[in-house]
């Protein structure tokens, strides 16, 4: 028996059926969108197992697509085999080969400046262009799977030998960057590299880049569901409150830092909160803006000072919010108004692409 024989023999052995094949590994990239886009919400460590899900589905993924390639491997390198179809085909494949290669070189360490992206955003970049070239391609190999594809009781133990499989390779990669240190860094457990010092990076979302404000222009207003709606100038704010925090921004970092401003808590107390208030809606400038639930929110900084230092223009100021167990984007910068609310904002998702744009 020949090496290709041998290597055939073993791949139709493990592989399960070509449309299952196909259609775990769009379910995949879907699982893999949402659960990334998730995963920029969560700030604490009881959100961990998203992003254990998240980097096990994407191994597993590694093992569909060599399958699927495998499979295909001899329409892709026959000129004569294409079709309109192909170069779909071939670009769904780099793309998701880049999506993947980028992910797991980030977890062992690696990191590139591409433009002003780093190697996360890169992969970020990567995975959502998946879900549009994914959708493309199976509007062009649209096969609805059968039912005797999932009757077989092999096809569970071979998915059930990937999932596994793909649990194993994470847990080593961890073990790996441990013994080995690759990842050059002690990250927390959303893969974020630490940055010490007072100078972290300057960075905003999406398109929010306004104009250095004049503080003796500025107001900060707090209206909504109070008795008593506030209007403050910069030099009537208390700004004696003092909260170290952690900031762990999604494109990769995270800082420590001591603030300093002006407790929420104390600014709804002087307003005087309704009884069926039930979110804090903090609104910058630019129209970006970011909800907390009231309790949150009172345990929340309007901070005016890092370190021994008043805020910079590119960090927020005159006045940020600063909120524990909250991802940097939620930590509102250039805040003007402060409006307590009966409901929730769900429009602040699409703000949050939007705001900054003229």
């Amino acid at each position: 028996m020949t090496v290709g024989e041998s290597v055939r023999r073993f791949v139709s052995r493990i592989e399960p059926r070509p449309r299952l094949v196909d259609w775990s590994i769009f379910v995949l990239v879907s699982f893999e969108v949402a659960s990334g886009l998730l995963s920029f919400t969560v700030g604490t460590p009881d959100g961990a197992w998203l992003f254990w899900l998240h980097a096990v589905a994407g191994l597993t993924l590694v093992a569909l697509v060599g399958f699927k390639l495998y499979r295909v491997r001899h329409r892709v390198t026959n000129r004569h085999l294409w079709n309109r179809a192909t170069g779909v085909s071939i670009l769904l494949t780099v793309v998701t080969l880049s999506a993947l290669g980028t992910g797991i070189a980030w977890v062992f360490g690696a990191d590139a400046d591409v433009w002003l992206w780093n190697l996360l955003s890169v992969h970020v970049f990567f995975g959502l262009l998946l879900v549009p070239l994914t959708l493309l391609h199976l509007r062009t190999h649209f096969r609805p799977p059968r039912r005797a594809d999932f009757e077989e009781r092999r096809a569970a133990l071979q998915y059930a030998g990937l999932l596994v499989g793909g649990a194993v390779l994470f847990r080593a990669q961890e073990t790996t960057n441990r013994v080995l240190d690759t990842a050059g860094v002690e990250r927390r457990f959303t893969g974020s590299k630490p940055v010490e010092g007072s100078s972290f990076p300057v960075t905003s979302w999406v398109a929010d880049d306004p104009d250095p404000i004049d503080t003796a222009a500025w107001s900060l207003s707090l209206g909504g569901r109070v008795n008593s709606p506030l209007e403050l100038d910069y030099d009537e704010l208390t700004t004696d409150a003092e909260l170290e925090a952690l900031l762990d921004c999604t494109s990769g970092w995270y800082t420590v830092q001591n603030w300093r401003g002006v407790r929420v808590g104390d600014l709804l107390d002087a307003a005087g909160v309704d009884d069926d208030a039930r979110y804090v809606r903090f609104v910058s400038v630019t129209g970006y803006r970011w909800s907390l639930p009231v309790e949150e929110a009172r345990d929340a900084l309007l901070a005016t000072h890092v370190g021994d230092n008043s805020l910079s223009h590119g960090h927020g100021a005159p006045l940020r919010l600063v909120a524990p167990g909250r991802r940097g984007f939620q930590w509102v910068k250039w805040v003007e108004g402060v409006e307590v609310r009966r409901r929730g904002d769900p429009a602040q998702w699409l703000v949050t692409l939007i705001s900054g744009f003229d």
